[in-house]
């Protein structure tokens, strides 16, 4: 029996810890860890076409739109280290990139292994990213915007979970906890859908 290529996306509200926990799934894994604000630096240091135009809506002020977010993420996917699998950190963000990256990976004849849910408490999350901005200095990272935030995600982001679900392949990981414990809560799933991975030290 062959081993499936992990193909992830890790999915969680501000302040559940998914920068960390991708990071290091990824590198137990031995694939890369993929996130939307590194894709953009990424094609914006690179110059490509696309990071042009990334760099163009960013300068203007405004958000990247789906269509071009989408793009950036295939542009990356496409890559030789890409190939063997990969975890996503931050896209899909709403339904409508869920269809783009459906459609990419019908396009390779691939699938998802696996979406790794993050399950934090609100008042969690809150207190994480409070206490985030007093450490990092960041004055205008108050309790109502983050609590804004919350809202954005608990509207846009976490309906993408429902389309996943009905495709059982959602692992609900509780996200409280010491890093190691909440790592080896994600393996233990992983490796429940045939995956194996590395000892995360």
């Amino acid at each position: 029996m062959t081993t499936p290529s992990a193909r992830l996306l890790i999915v969680g509200p501000q302040g559940s810890g998914k920068g960390t926990q991708g990071a290091r799934i990824a590198a137990a894994l031995g694939i890369p860890a993929i996130s939307t604000g590194d894709m953009f630096r990424a094609a914006i240091a690179g110059k490509t076409p696309l990071g042009l135009q990334v760099q163009e809506v960013i300068d203007a002020g405004d958000l990247v739109p789906d269509e071009l977010t989408s793009a950036v993420v295939r542009e990356r996917l496409s890559e030789t280290d890409a190939a063997g699998g990969f975890l996503l950190d931050g896209y899909p963000r709403n339904l409508g990139q869920v269809s783009d990256l459906d459609a990419f990976l019908t396009d390779r004849d691939e699938e998802l292994t696996s979406v790794i849910e993050l399950s934090v408490p609100r008042d969690e999350s809150i207190a994480r990213l409070t206490l985030r901005a007093q450490q990092q200095g960041r004055t205008d990272d108050t309790e109502e915007i983050i609590a804004n935030r919350l809202r954005i995600y608990e509207r846009e982001t976490a309906p993408i979970l429902d389309v996943y679900r009905e495709r059982n392949i959602v692992d609900a990981i509780d996200g409280v906890g010491t890093l190691d414990d909440i790592t080896s809560r994600v393996i233990s799933a992983l490796q429940a859908r045939g995956l194996s991975a590395d000892a995360v030290r």
